[in-house]
């Protein structure tokens, strides 16, 4: 390997510089560029990322990272290396879970605590190039635009489209977003991100500092994460350029509109299970490519 550092898409390399009490600061640190100033962390405690539901039958989560703060607010953080479909319904899905968690027995006001869902995307998740926006913070607000319910938020991060150079750089934000672009491809600490915060991130991710047991776990991980970019990328890929032959075909026959949507949704499904039966083929965990695909694991089983 060439790499100094890890790659902080990968399971491991995520987890091992966000979701450990060793680097809890750094978590704080980064969660509180994407927060309001009323909801700033001084502390952090890590919970249990894996909620069952109350009956077999329902589908549970698995988040990447599952924290709360000392006054109840939790927060949930993914980062999605490949694309997905209806990410935004998952995480919608997906905040529900703590919400649940605060329902109380006997005599309760309903009153929440605010709840975060962060996604750090190594993908575009909308679809028109002109709406893409590389941050995107949402809340519930009515018809004129005013905020109706301050509690609930998701921040998405479309990664790809953050493009600032080291000069570029105005933000500790915009710090952030550049390290963890960028860390895999670093050979030295640049000189915007020789801080202290950063520092500890280079000494987290720096792969001469892992345990051999460690090291073979980023190992099995860095593999797991580029068979799952590489297929995804290469089947949707291929499902795209398919549906657009199949679009132009229809849509000389039956009109250019009809077909060439019909085209695109054939490609995108055709493209969708050729990543899950890679996938399976190379053996990845079936939970993951249900994470990947949205399909079913029946349906992933059916294939």
């Amino acid at each position: 390997m060439t790499s100094k550092y890890f790659n902080p898409y990968t399971d491991f390399g995520f987890k091992k510089l966000f979701g450990e009490e060793a680097s809890k600061d750094l978590l704080m640190d980064f969660l509180n560029q994407l927060l309001p100033s009323y909801h700033q962390i001084a502390e952090l405690i890590f919970k249990n990322p894996e909620k069952n539901t109350n009956t077999p039958r329902e589908r549970k989560a698995i988040f990447d990272i599952y924290c709360q703060t000392a006054g109840g607010e939790r927060f949930i953080v993914e980062m999605q290396k490949a694309k997905v479909n209806f990410f935004k319904d998952r995480a919608l899905f997906y905040s529900t879970f703590p919400i649940k968690e605060q329902a109380r027995k006997g005599e309760w006001n309903f009153e929440l605590m605010p709840i975060y869902f962060i996604a750090i995307l190594n993908f575009h998740y909308d679809e028109e190039e002109e709406r893409r926006k590389f941050r995107r913070d949402v809340c519930l607000k009515d018809q004129d635009g005013d905020i109706f319910y301050d509690k609930f938020h998701f921040k998405f991060l479309q990664m790809p489209l953050f493009n600032k150079q080291e000069h570029e750089l105005e933000s500790h934000f915009d710090k952030w977003v550049y390290f963890l672009k960028h860390l895999e491809n670093f050979d030295h600490i640049p000189c915007v991100l020789n801080e202290p915060i950063f520092q500890r991130g280079f000494e987290i991710a720096e792969l001469a500092h892992l345990t051999p047991r460690q090291f073979d776990a980023y190992l099995k991980s860095l593999l797991e994460y580029s068979e799952v970019k590489n297929v995804n990328d290469t089947a949707f890929y291929d499902g795209m350029k398919k549906g657009k032959i199949e679009g132009k075909i229809e849509g000389k026959i039956e009109g250019k509109i009809e077909g060439k949507m019909e085209g695109k949704i054939e490609g995108k499904i055709e493209g969708v299970k050729k990543v899950a039966k890679a996938l399976k083929a190379n053996h990845v965990a079936l939970d993951i490519i249900m994470a990947t695909t949205g399909l079913t694991d029946q349906e992933i089983l059916e294939l």
